[in-house]
């Protein structure tokens, strides 16, 4: 007999936890090799976690709703067991399961911390108390302004009745809906210690809303709360703009000739390929090859270090029936050509607007795509996705008479134009460097050959 570790896994780059959203196996249940054991979810995508091991589960150690940085030890599985299992068979001893459960919370309280966005590690427990909060509600708790006093008289739903991220964030919602008060208190309040300057930092990190009155609407209005994914992606995109000094350049191209050879060979093409061509693989196309000029678009920086990716992932947003972005990645866009990227396009989309993306498919992006053109925008300031330095937005495609310069003189004609912008992120990209990067992406497209194959 053997107990496995089932450890919550690496999602993504930039990805340091998930939330569980549902068990499918329980305390005593048999588990197989790569059965679903249980949801989890990201700000990136929703997925389901596979059993590395076929035995009988032993214990679950988080709940529904708990978020769990990766690596941690969420569940454990025996191997070998000969014996039927009956369900909640397995109930360890209770000193043991004790030292165990305050192990994991050491371990879950350590590798939490160390990926807050905040310069501050708080306490764990009250000084009065033996009650054990975690970073992640505590940090909560200081920047919502809920002293320790509060904290005490909190109803807690976790193990051993546990204050949750679930719990703190209740109690604020409540707060603000007048529903409790806050206590004032000047004994227990919760204050870190934190120099000038962090402090300085962690205001600026926090979005401007919590430091507004609460707010009451009068008139005709619809209240609508969050959903959880929109939430992540809010949270996504503010830490974004915390952490890049954001540049965006324009620039303008004729596509012309890429819109008529697209219109000329779609139908063979979908016939041939089984798959319709869009434009998307063309732009992947073009972006690939200028990456392959200018390399330090396509990295990452790690405190004062530039990590260059030798590997071209290209991400593509995509936009969900639900109105929320998910970005599926085309790994290693270079050594496809042009039927391949188109299928890989088509695949990720489909499965991103089936919910049927594996945790891979959002994993290891280098540069992001983003097509503001399908909604109709003409150009838009996208918001770099992390922890990439760079992402690409192309608009719509229009009509209009422009000059063309002809060795027989200056002539107006009609022509298929469209804006490409890029932000980029000004410690690593200057304006030198992102403006040549995109206009070679727009010559690329404006000097495309209609007389190619696919």
């Amino acid at each position: 007999m053997a107990i496995v570790d089932l450890v919550m896994p690496k999602l993504g780059e930039s990805i340091m936890e998930a939330t569980i959203l549902k068990w499918h196996k329980q305390p005593g249940d048999p588990v197989s090799m790569d059965e679903t054991v249980l949801e989890i979810a990201t700000d990136k995508v929703d997925s389901e976690v596979p059993s590395t091991a076929a035995g009988v589960m032993t214990e679950i150690l988080f709940h529904v709703n708990d978020v769990v940085p990766v690596g941690s030890v969420i569940a454990r599985i025996k191997t070998g067991a000969e014996e039927k299992a009956t369900a909640h068979s397995y109930t360890p001893p209770p000193k043991a399961q004790e030292t165990r459960h305050k192990e994991q919370e050491t371990t879950v309280a350590e590798v939490v911390s160390s990926h807050q966005t905040s310069n501050f590690k708080p306490q764990t427990s009250n000084g009065n108390g033996s009650r054990f909060y975690s970073p992640l509600v505590l940090n909560i708790a200081a920047s919502e302004g809920v002293s320790m006093s509060e904290l005490e008289n909190i109803p807690g739903t976790g193990n051993e009745g546990r204050v949750t991220k679930k719990d703190i964030l209740q109690y604020v919602s409540e707060r603000k809906s007048g529903k409790v008060h806050s206590q004032q208190s000047t004994v227990h309040s919760y204050q870190p210690a934190v120099s000038r300057q962090q402090e300085s930092s962690v205001r600026e990190s926090q979005p401007a809303t919590q430091n507004l009155p609460l707010t009451t609407y009068s008139g005709n209005v619809e209240i609508i709360e969050m959903d959880r994914m929109r939430k992540l992606i809010a949270e996504h995109m503010v830490r974004s703009k915390h952490t890049s000094p954001h540049v965006t350049s324009f620039v303008e191209a004729d596509v012309t000739s890429l819109v008529l050879w697209r219109d000329k060979v779609k139908k063979d093409f979908e016939k041939r390929e089984g798959t319709k061509i869009t434009f998307t693989p063309l732009f992947i196309e073009a972006i690939v090859r200028c990456i392959k000029k200018f390399p330090l678009v396509n990295c990452s920086l790690d405190g004062d270090k530039i990590i260059i990716k030798k590997d071209i992932n290209v991400g593509m947003a995509t936009a969900l029936p639900s109105g929320n972005l998910i970005v599926p990645v085309i790994r290693n866009a270079d050594q496809l050509n042009l039927v391949g990227l188109t299928k890989q396009v088509n695949a990720l989309a489909d499965n991103a607007r089936n919910n049927k993306l594996r945790p891979e498919d959002t994993q290891g992006g280098t540069f992001t795509l983003t097509n503001v053109g399908t909604f109709g925008s003409l150009m838009g300031t996208p918001i770099i996705n992390q922890p990439q330095v760079a992402i690409l937005a192309v608009g719509a495609i229009k009509k209009r008479p422009v000059v063309i310069e002809t060795p027989a003189g200056d002539s107006i004609a009609i022509r298929h134009m469209m804006y490409l912008s890029m932000s980029y992120d000004h410690r690593i990209v200057d304006g030198s460097l992102g403006a040549t990067f995109l206009t070679a992406v727009a010559k690329e497209l404006e000097n495309f050959n209609g007389e190619r194959e696919y």
